[in-house]
């Protein structure tokens, strides 16, 4: 099984490397498929939707969070993985301990016994925590010109909080988590992928 994930705050430029390393994986002889969370099924995508548009209580907000999850695993991502493709997921659960926990005070233990109800026994065999400062991940996102989801659009205290959870989810477990300095250019981002890739 080859669970690959990537997370980070918004504006690390995670999403914009998600093909190059699909295109790693490829040229390993090896079938991939890229997805999504929230999303990467209908009803997902519609859960999405929701989730980034509507300001909720939190735990409200986790709930739909792993509602949408629930669906993805079971359609997409454990029937993948079950045939030898290689699935690479743009956030899972380290999301949701980083935004829905730390960023909004949902407790760790609530989000753990929820992760084991939705997908049991699964986790990511590499992440690939895609860091940067507050300054450097706020002007990619005003570079884009895009209307900005309500994540998006949250403060500094914020960014901050969900940061550090990342930064100690990599100290937590070494072996799964890989942490890519995300503030360079492309060229130094993608050398650290592909180190981050090796032994998988």
């Amino acid at each position: 099984m080859r669970f690959i994930t990537l997370e980070g705050v918004d504006g690390a430029g995670k999403s914009s490397h998600i093909e190059f390393i699909a295109d790693a994986v490829r040229t390993k002889g090896l079938h991939s498929i890229v997805t999504r969370e929230p999303g990467g099924t209908d009803l997902a995508e519609r859960l999405r939707e929701v989730i980034l548009r509507e300001r909720m209580p939190p735990v409200l907000e986790t709930l739909l969070v792993f509602a949408a999850r629930t669906d993805h695993v079971a359609r997409v991502i454990r029937p993948a993985l079950e045939s030898g493709t290689v699935v690479i997921c743009d956030r899972f659960t380290d999301a949701t301990v980083a935004y829905q926990g730390a960023g909004n005070g949902v407790s760790r233990q609530l989000i753990s016994q929820l992760a084991e109800a939705a997908h049991p026994g699964l986790k990511p065999d590499r992440t690939l925590i895609f860091d940067c400062p507050y300054e450097v991940s706020s002007a990619r996102l005003a570079k884009t010109g895009k209307t900005l989801d309500r994540f998006e659009r949250e403060d500094r205290a914020f960014f901050d909080r969900v940061r550090s959870a990342y930064l100690g989810i990599a100290k937590e477990e070494p072996r799964r988590v890989r942490v890519i300095d995300a503030s360079g250019d492309v060229a130094a981002v993608r050398g650290q992928i592909t180190s981050a890739l090796q032994g998988l």
